[in-house]
């Protein structure tokens, strides 16, 4: 009875530690199959990357001292060491436009220390849901920079051209938004120069002063044969946003238009504003107008193979007067 009974007390403390074991290890067992549900997320959760570009703005992060760099070429190492780190592992990447003035501001508005990682995470990802970014695609830091701060210079350009047009407020005579107006005037002529510029690969520039800055903006298309011009819409909403600031300043902006087909020399075209409307350019005026230097006024070499043209009438009938 007594070795019956020290069989059943013996058996029992063999389960109570078989117990304890799973209770201690049972984790264990299920890492492998946790760190790769975890893994997986981990690539469906992009990522963003705040890049400070040049060495002026990496100077003003270095007064922060959580900040842990103190040379930019390192800095600008490692930062595409872990873009290509975080590639390798599937994770999707957008890189942005770190502005240490735009991040302190952030700070003192979100009460938030401006000296902690933590802070500087928060408005990475402000900056990713408002601001300018670039998709990571593998390229190198040297070819990353220049397409990012032309996407923040378009973004700010963009920007600043709304605001302008909000500020018209509306027409004294009809009521009506002049800003609106002006855009859907802008975009009107943009769709006339394109459907009329018939196929090929277009590059048009839209320059416009006005009292603070010269605002420019690019729209890249393509158009078959057949069918309409190609756009990219953020882009063409840009284009026409710059092109209303002159449409409602009535501003001396202008429009060039270069088109490349095949077997053919690429042929430059170019515009005035000019009451609402766009008004051809001669050749010569083209002419004067790519081939000088905008900066010096200087005379620049004509570029070999490219034909130098007047613009054409694309058609647009005349804007409605409001009285």
């Amino acid at each position: 009875m007594a070795q019956t009974d020290n069989t059943k007390r013996n058996d029992q403390h063999k389960a109570t530690l078989k117990a304890a074991h799973r209770k201690k290890h049972g984790r264990r067992h299920g890492t492998p199959h946790t760190t790769t549900l975890r893994r997986t997320l981990r690539r469906e959760a992009p990522s963003t990357v705040g890049l400070l570009v040049d060495a002026q703005d990496f100077a003003a992060m270095r007064r922060y001292g959580t900040f842990p760099f103190d040379d930019h070429t390192v800095y600008l190492q490692q930062v595409e060491a872990l873009l290509k780190a975080l590639t390798a592992q599937g994770v999707h990447i957008t890189v942005a436009l770190f502005d240490p003035e735009d991040f302190g501001e952030f700070c003192a508005e979100s009460g938030l220390d401006a000296d902690t990682g933590a802070s500087r995470s928060r408005f990475t990802a402000e900056i990713a849901a408002a601001g300018a970014t670039v998709a990571y695609t593998g390229q190198g830091i040297d070819d990353l920079i220049p397409v990012l701060v032309s996407r923040a210079v378009r973004q700010a350009t963009w920007e600043y051209a709304t605001l302008l047009l909000a500020d018209l407020g509306t027409c004294a005579d009809c009521g009506q938004d002049i800003g609106r107006a002006a855009f859907d005037r802008a975009s009107h002529l943009l769709m006339r120069l394109l459907e009329t510029a018939g196929p090929g690969t277009h590059h048009l520039v839209c320059s416009v002063p006005t009292d603070n800055d010269q605002l420019l903006a690019v729209l890249h298309t393509h158009r078959d044969s057949t069918g309409p011009a190609r756009l990219d819409s953020a882009e063409g909403a840009e284009f026409a946003t710059v092109l209303a600031v002159a449409v409602a300043l009535e501003s001396r902006g202008g429009v060039v238009l270069r088109t490349s087909a095949p077997d053919s020399p690429d042929r430059v075209h170019g515009w005035r504003l000019a009451h609402g409307g766009l008004a051809p350019l001669t050749a010569g005026e083209v002419f004067n107008a790519y081939c000088t230097d905008a900066d010096t006024g200087e005379p620049v070499s004509p570029e070999s193979g490219v034909e130098y043209c007047a613009g054409f009438d694309i058609g647009a009938e005349p804007p409605e007067t409001h009285h």
